[in-house]
């Protein structure tokens, strides 16, 4: 077996460790149903991108699951629609 030619010191140890910590995950909102998502990748709640819908959701559920879905979906985009920015005022409180 293979034995390293020099010893590393504690600082090269942790100056390669120090890039393997996790990122943080920056979340946008979903515009239709307000649902927490990556930036650039299609909302799995409803299927949009940009607007769109690019992805059916409802195709591979059965006709009840299809009709509780989209009654929660409505419910979402209702929801997402009346929800309105903070003022200073609010946010101080």
């Amino acid at each position: 077996m293979p034995v390293p030619r020099q010893r590393h010191t504690k600082s090269k140890r942790n100056q390669q460790r120090s890039h393997q910590a996790l990122k943080f995950l920056h979340l946008a909102k979903c515009p239709k149903c307000g649902q927490a998502v990556r930036p650039h990748q299609i909302c799995k709640n409803c299927g949009t991108y940009q607007g769109r819908e690019v992805v059916d959701v409802l195709k591979k559920l059965t006709k009840r699951e299809q009709k509780k879905r989209r009654k929660e979906l409505a419910e979402q985009e209702e929801q997402a629609k009346t929800e309105k920015p903070l003022s200073a005022e609010e946010l101080s409180k």
